[in-house]
């Protein structure tokens, strides 16, 4: 309920807010509909990528957190985490707010059971300037 209630107290932007986020696999299923909910309310755009997907298959995933989300015209699905980030930094403008939500201060992307090295921060640093 934390991360919920986080995504719905975004504050609105001057400009557009464009969200990437992702839930976690073999956690609780119940969320990823009104996760995805919370986020496209408040998101002018919303990335829906992949989170820790653990052993879960990462499509299953997306596809549950787009059962909440009627109007998918301001979604973008796209399971590359990294890829994700960089098409969302992509289209980040001058007066925009950019949120990675969900991994924080993590430094790993588990899947099937491996952690991978993967921080959201260095692929943003990447990108210089943000």
């Amino acid at each position: 309920a934390r991360v919920l209630d986080a995504l719905r107290n975004i504050l609105k932007p001057g400009g557009r807010l464009i969200a990437v986020f992702g839930c976690g696999g073999d956690r609780d299923r119940t969320k990823r509909p009104r996760m995805g909910r919370a986020v496209t309310e408040r998101a002018d755009l919303a990335f829906i990528t992949s989170d820790n997907p653990r052993t879960e298959d990462p499509s299953a995933i997306i596809e549950e957190i787009l059962t909440g989300i009627p109007d998918r015209t301001n979604v973008r699905i796209e399971p590359d985490r990294a890829q994700a980030i960089r098409r969302a930094a992509g289209l980040t403008g001058k007066d925009d707010i950019l949120l990675v939500a969900g991994k924080g201060h993590e430094k790993y992307q588990e899947i099937k059971g491996v952690k991978h090295p993967f921080d959201d921060r260095e692929i943003l640093h990447s990108l210089g300037g943000i």
